[in-house]
């Protein structure tokens, strides 16, 4: 099991069984907290990994300690995805900072898509879609989200 895995393993909140929904206004207003928060989460999970595969080449008598900062490093990658799952988005990939945000366009549920780096939100996809198939939001998109 990775260790985004086992940082993620524990029950969560989950946006979209709170109903929270974003406009592409309120998801731009909330991007300078999400873009630290995410760069914090992309900056911990290496930390983590490198932390994790130094206790698979570590022999047992340092193992007590370096297990300990693995612990506290698994800890802090459960707030920091906590801290964004609070603000109503999810983290999808965190290699890339890749985080979407429920919303409606034409009565129906779709993702706003952000990608770490980038200064706004400007695409969306459907829920099923994913990153790949991201497409531009234009402005018949905006006149006719809610």
């Amino acid at each position: 099991m990775e260790a985004y895995e086992i940082a993620t393993a524990r029950p969560r909140f989950n946006p979209h069984s709170t109903g929270r929904i974003f406009t592409i206004e309120q998801a731009n207003r909330a991007l300078p907290l999400v873009s630290r928060v995410v760069s914090d989460i992309v900056q911990q999970q290496r930390d983590v990994c490198a932390l994790e595969e130094m206790l698979q080449e570590m022999h047992s008598r340092d193992w007590d300690a370096s297990q300990e900062r693995y612990t506290m490093a698994l800890e802090r990658l459960r707030d920091l995805i906590d801290e964004l799952s609070d603000v109503g988005c999810q983290l999808r990939d965190w290699r890339r900072g890749i985080v979407d945000f429920p919303a409606i366009h034409n009565d129906r549920r779709v993702e706003l898509c952000w990608r770490l780096g980038e200064r706004r939100i400007c695409h969306w996809h459907e829920p099923e879609a994913g990153f790949r198939c991201r497409q531009p939001i234009d402005e018949r998109f905006r006149q006719r989200a809610q």
